[in-house]
């Protein structure tokens, strides 16, 4: 293991340990320091010229990345591969309200629930569609049954669209199949 002099920059991607933070990855590199996604404390930014250890270098390259960019491309490797579910928000509209199902028989309670918990729900349902989307396009069905359970799937999805009002962010909304018409 080589030790940062503060001598030769370190590129995009580089591994490295830090004695305070553990084991991270440089995300970012500016004129103050670098930007490293530490795997136990997160990101902070660390002077240049800091002491760390270097467990892979990775040259520096003149075409840099943002942290954006990183981090959007880092949140859909974890979700495609991780099982993890994302952040979504629910609508500001939303926030803090309840259901109200009432039943048609005078004789039976109505029953509250809070929107944000229903809302919970709902993401994980469409997380775990994806994930057995995923795992379907990955198993050793022949062609000819993916495609028939991906049809499947996307109407599952077509059915959820109502749900799309609690959504806060458009790209967050269920989709189906649009129609030939």
């Amino acid at each position: 293991m080589l030790t940062n002099m503060g001598t030769n920059l370190l590129g995009i991607g580089s591994r490295i340990r830090h004695d305070v933070f553990g084991i991270g990855v440089v995300i970012n590199l500016k004129s103050t320091g670098y930007t490293i996604s530490f795997v136990e404390e997160g990101v902070k930014v660390i002077k240049i010229d800091a002491p760390l250890q270097i467990i892979e270098a990775i040259e520096l390259d003149g075409d840099t990345v943002s942290m954006f960019d990183v981090e959007v491309t880092l949140s859909r490797v974890l979700q495609k591969w991780a099982d993890l579910t994302e952040v979504v928000p629910l609508g500001d509209k939303w926030k803090g309200g309840k259901m109200i199902l009432r039943p048609g028989r005078s004789d039976l309670a109505s029953k509250e629930i809070p929107i944000d918990a229903f809302f919970h729900k709902i993401v994980m349902m469409r997380d775990r569609l994806r994930v057995l989307e995923q795992r379907l396009n990955a198993s050793a069905l022949d062609d000819e049954d993916k495609v028939n359970m991906q049809q499947y799937i996307t109407r599952i999805y077509g059915s959820m669209t109502s749900f799309n009002i609690l959504f806060k962010q458009p790209e967050h909304y269920f989709t189906g199949g649009k129609s030939a018409d």
